[in-house]
């Protein structure tokens, strides 16, 4: 997670050997993933049909294939879907490369690389201390500001400089672990999980400003903070229990510094006793192979159903336009030129983070195409990964509140874009 500058840009190892793999492996990550969600289909339809008792006895397996009804249609669906889009058979609408064709071959190649990295690698960075060191240093900047522990600010980190998905995924192992709250876990999934520099600078270039990246970005970074700031505190995610995965209560002084201490060495204090119950070699890699499979069995599959379902409708469907138009007297009032071309950019984030910038591209003022752009990378969530992630994960959300979530993510950050936009642009 070491932040490093490769031809100019900043990223992190991480993203550098997944991308390494993915352009090794080429086509057959597909072929590889297409056999994966099948498999998965099949195998949650045989357990839910015949309940054997080897799946029974087995807590990891039982978790990752006895799934309820909705899961089990998810799967299925998710399998249905890349086998269309693979063989190239059945309604343009799933299988083109607006729709199903984005997901298999541009989303889930990417999401399969940074898993396998990520899934091995995550035991290094959760059990060893760094999270408990830095937690602690970071308390009394993460609690009164975001009313989170001071560890959130690692998931953060690690979105921001790597990939949305990395942070999710550590979120929802801390959620796992009783290092984090119901509330906690659904603030970080939702609030924390920001879209890379890089896919930022992707997004720039899509509506031709690359040259007001440094201005675009601190944009974001601003709205970002004042949406962290107030929508935690706006239901449903105020709603959200400060229990443990288990119901226990979290204790308010679970961060308390003991009064013999420092601020620095209660953490590493802290860092020391985390590491000593960390496990050899052998427990590392196993948890670190679990991890891997968790998230390519269980996550893709998701991401394939409910991605494809949502692009479908964004595509060939008026109903993101329709939704959209409601925010046309709001765009007029912040002076954004061609506001119901804009419109119809706005609510389309919902289903891909990149299909408002392609949509704004054929629009003319420069204002409006920042602005847009600004927007659908703090907008946050979008249900062809980010969403379909957070659903598929333990963390306590489900669709109905990402979409809240998401259109009160619209309405605090869009004025603070509009107003960043006619300052800088």
């Amino acid at each position: 997670m070491t932040p490093i500058s490769i031809d100019g840009a900043i990223t992190i190892p991480i993203a550098i050997v997944s991308k390494a793999l993915q352009s090794q492996m080429g086509s057959t990550i597909q072929l590889i993933v297409t056999a994966i969600v099948v498999l998965m289909a099949i195998a949650s339809v045989l357990t839910k049909l015949l309940n054997p008792q080897f799946i029974r006895k087995n807590h990891f397996l039982r978790t990752l294939l006895k799934v309820n009804l909705f899961w089990l249609t998810t799967r299925v669906l998710g399998a249905i879907f890349i086998v269309m889009v693979y063989l190239q058979i059945g309604p343009e609408a799933i299988t083109s490369s607006a729709t199903g064709g984005l997901v298999l071959n541009d989303l889930v190649p990417v999401l399969f690389s940074v898993f396998i990295f990520a899934g091995m690698l995550l035991p290094l960075l959760l059990n060893f201390g760094l999270l408990e060191f830095f937690g602690t240093l970071l308390t009394k900047i993460m609690r009164p500001i975001f009313n989170l522990p001071g560890r959130s600010a690692i998931d953060c980190m690690a979105s921001w400089l790597g990939d949305g998905s990395v942070g999710i995924l550590m979120t929802n192992k801390q959620y796992e672990t009783r290092f984090y709250t119901e509330r906690e876990a659904a603030v970080i999934g939702t609030t924390f999980s920001a879209v890379s520099i890089t896919f930022s600078l992707v997004v720039i270039s899509q509506v031709k400003l690359e040259h007001l990246f440094v201005p675009f970005y601190l944009t974001v970074c601003l709205a970002g903070i004042v949406a962290a700031i107030i929508v935690p505190k706006l239901p449903p995610l105020s709603w959200k229990k400060d229990t443990y995965i288990d119901n226990t209560p979290r204790h308010e002084d679970d961060e308390s510094v003991p009064g013999n201490h420092g601020v620095m060495s209660w953490g590493f204090e802290q860092a020391m006793q985390r590491a000593s119950a960390a496990g050899g070699v052998k427990q590392v890699l196993v948890e670190g192979v679990k991890n891997v499979v968790d998230m390519i069995f269980g996550v893709i599959p998701v991401v394939m159903a409910i991605g494809t379902v949502a692009l479908v409708l964004a595509e060939h469907t008026p109903l993101f336009n329709y939704l959209g138009m409601p925010f046309i007297p709001l765009l007029e009032l912040l002076q954004i030129p061609e506001a119901s071309e804009a419109s119809k950019t706005i609510v389309v984030g919902f289903a891909d983070m990149f299909i408002p910038s392609i949509l704004a591209s054929s629009i003319e003022s420069d204002l409006t195409r920042f602005v847009i752009a600004a927007l659908s990378v703090t907008q946050l969530i979008y249900m062809s990964e980010v969403g379909a992630l957070l659903i598929g994960s333990k963390i306590p959300v489900n669709f109905f509140e990402l979409f809240v979530i998401f259109i009160l993510r619209t309405l605090v950050t869009l004025p603070v874009i509009a107003l960043m936009g006619h300052l800088l642009v």
